[in-house]
C-alpha cells in the first residue's frame, strides 16, 4: 500500500520553518513503514489500513479545544491522535518542552509524530508498564530518524 503523510501548520504562535514541515513529512512516512514494517502495530490496529495519516500543528487554544471535546480533559496536551488517522501536535506544548529538556524544537516535534504513530499502532500508555514499552519504541525511532533531519 502506497501510504503518506501530511503535515500542516494550523497556527501562527509558533514560528515554523516550511523545510520543517517536509522533513517531518518525509520522517514521519519513514516511522509509520518501520513502525508496519517492524511489526510494531499490534493486530487490527488503523495504521495498517491508513493510506494517508494528516497531522495538524496547532496553538494551546486548539490543543485545548480538541483535548476538551474529544477527551474530557481540560489543558492544551502534546500529540492527540484520532483512529481515522489525524494526529493533532501542540506546536507550544512542543517548544516548551524542548526548552525544558534542551531539546531542538524539530526534534521535539517529531518524537509527538512518532507518539502519534505508535498510538496509531495500538500502542497505549495509561500504564506504566505500556508506557515505557512505547517509549522505548518511540525513542529508538526518534534516535533512528534524527540524524537525516539534522543534517
Amino acid at each position: 500500500m502506497k501510504r503518506e503523510v501530511l503535515v500542516c501548520d494550523h497556527q501562527n504562535r509558533v514560528a515554523l520553518p516550511s523545510g520543517w514541515l517536509v522533513s517531518l513529512e518525509k520522517a514521519g512516512l519513514a516511522a509509520a513503514e518501520r513502525i508496519v514494517a517492524g511489526h510494531l502495530a499490534t493486530g487490527g490496529a488503523p495504521l495498517v489500513d491508513i493510506e494517508c495519516v494528516e497531522v495538524a500543528l496547532v496553538d494551546d487554544a486548539e490543543s485545548d479545544r480538541v483535548h476538551r471535546e474529544f477527551m474530557g480533559i481540560d489543558g492544551a496536551t502534546d500529540v492527540i491522535t484520532f483512529d481515522h488517522g489525524e494526529i493533532v501536535i501542540g506546536a507550544e506544548v512542543a517548544k516548551r518542552q524542548a526548552a525544558e529538556y534542551g531539546e531542538p524544537e524539530l526534534r521535539e516535534l517529531l518524537r509527538y509524530l512518532v507518539h502519534g504513530l505508535l498510538h496509531l499502532a495500538g500502542h497505549e500508555d495509561a500504564e506504566p508498564g505500556e508506557r515505557e514499552r512505547m517509549e522505548a519504541a518511540q525513542e529508538a525511532l526518534v534516535a533512528e530518524l534524527w540524524p537525516g533531519m539534522a543534517s
